[in-house]
């Protein structure tokens, strides 16, 4: 239960993994919102049969929220934890001018009040369980009256390998990464995949992995969602990604693995995976993922 709970309070705490921006490889255009006058920042993709607005809180946890603008409604999907995020996002939401159809919490909770919650099969019971509760709660200590209620609404789940048509857009629900929470990974018609992280050029933590088995995890998921044919990959924590983007994150586990295989400790691997690739954001959490893998044995 100890790791249980590490690893559901790494999954949303993304406070040491430093994001870099990345740009589309995409057809799809760019609309920057006026985000000015708001708490974090707005950014619009023009995708085949939707829009999607991508929402980067600047919260403690690098959080981001999103909104899927169909013709006549809207899904959103992980909605916002913080409450100044929420004000801004609902402002926003309210300024599109389309009933909302659905609500997806995928891995995180947010400000959905009463509203029935679209989930992944399983993560309702998870919620509720005590890892994701003992989070919860560590989070409503640590922020107090700056975070949402939690939700309050009924549920409904999505079964994995499954797709749900909202507003108008097809939602293909794949299971997520196998050292994380039961959460999916979502194709969003035939352009955007959501995941629980973003893959942005950046070294990972030991939040991400903490094991070479949770390597391989994370390996088989990038996979799986390269395979999609999508152009946007977007994640709970970080900025969107690439093709290009996921591409490098899978070769750059594969150089986790071997660098493991011929690294006598966690010293020399860090500063083996350092040097091979020099300037990469994210140094800072490399030490201790480097620690996790040598001491997971």
């Amino acid at each position: 239960m100890k790791k249980l709970f590490i690893t559901a309070l790494g999954a949303i705490a993304l406070v040491a993994c430093s994001q870099q921006k990345a740009n589309t490889d995409s057809d799809a255009t760019q609309e920057t919102a006026d985000s000015s006058a708001v708490a974090g920042q707005f950014d619009v993709r023009e995708c085949d049969g939707y829009k999607l607005h991508i929402y980067l809180t600047g919260d403690q946890m690098a959080d981001a929220s999103y909104i899927i603008e169909g013709t006549d409604s809207i899904v959103t999907l992980e909605q916002p934890l913080f409450k100044v995020n929420a004000e801004a996002f609902d402002k926003y939401l309210a300024s599109l001018g389309k009933p909302v159809a659905k609500r997806i919490a995928d891995f995180h909770l947010g400000n959905t009040g009463a509203e029935t919650l679209t989930m992944p099969q399983g993560m309702p019971e998870v919620v509720k369980g005590p890892a994701y509760s003992g989070m919860m709660n560590h989070f409503a200590e640590e922020y107090g009256d700056a975070i949402e209620p939690l939700p309050t609404g009924a549920t409904e789940e999505v079964a994995f390998d499954s797709t749900m048509l909202m507003a108008g857009v097809p939602f293909t629900f794949y299971k997520g990464a196998a050292n994380d929470f039961p959460g999916a990974n979502i194709l969003i018609g035939k352009d955007a995949v959501y995941s629980h992280w973003s893959p942005a050029k950046t070294h990972v933590n030991n939040l991400y992995a903490a094991n070479l088995a949770g390597v391989n995890d994370r390996i088989s998921e990038l996979e799986q969602i390269l395979a999609t044919g999508a152009s946007i990959f977007v994640g709970g924590h970080g900025d969107p990604a690439t093709a290009d983007d996921v591409r490098f994150r899978i070769g750059y586990l594969n150089k986790v693995r071997e660098l493991r295989a011929n690294q006598p400790d966690a010293e020399s691997f860090a500063a083996a995976l350092i040097s091979e690739y020099p300037g990469l954001p994210g140094e800072d959490g490399v030490k201790g993922f480097a620690e996790a893998l040598y001491s997971a044995e």
